[in-house]
């Protein structure tokens, strides 16, 4: 009865084993890190940049929101050609569904949201909800009680997108330490 059970108990464990195995690769899959030479230069977070890229496009080079937002990034045309202005870069709308044209600019954005809001998370929620919007957010007493940091974000969507996002992130620094 012994050699059952001890039997029973390493099929018990290589099947847990297996299935474990199986979850790490499956992550990896879901969270993979491509473009890496575009997001190393970009001097920001990978784990960030690589959430951001995961929650607005899953990695499709070729998405387009209805809001006009393009490529890995969802960067506007309009606020690629602010970011390309800014930053003294030729601006091609028609690259702005290649990978590594569309990280640039949209880290670049990322990295002027970072510096203009301080606060990740409040900087996130400009990314999705607009520079003004969140600006305008943070004057309102009922949604931001220091002009920092959002306490209440008034749009699902961006509430939403912000969650995600820092999951994500979170999701990154496990996978990748």
């Amino acid at each position: 009865m012994k050699k059952r059970t001890i039997l029973t108990v390493s099929i018990i464990l290589a099947v847990l084993a297996v299935m474990l195995f199986a979850t790490w690769i499956g992550f990896l899959i879901a969270f993979p890190r491509p473009y890496g030479d575009a997001v190393e230069e970009s001097g920001l977070d990978p784990a960030l940049v690589y959430a951001v890229i995961r929650a607005e496009s899953s990695y499709r080079e070729d998405a387009v929101s209805s809001a006009g937002a393009v490529g890995l990034m969802q960067i506007k045309p309009s606020t690629a050609e602010f970011v390309c202005e800014r930053e003294g870069i030729e601006f091609d709308a028609a690259r702005l569904k290649e990978g590594d044209y569309n990280i640039l600019l949209g880290t670049k954005y990322l990295s002027y949201l970072l510096a203009r809001f301080e606060i990740e998370e409040t900087a996130l929620a400009a990314y999705n909800a607009g520079e003004g919007t969140v600006a305008k957010w943070l004057k309102d007493a009922e949604l931001s009680t220091d002009g920092d940091r959002l306490e209440k974000i008034p749009y699902r969507e961006t509430e939403n997108y912000v969650k995600k996002v820092s999951k994500f992130k979170k999701i990154y620094e496990f996978l990748y330490p």
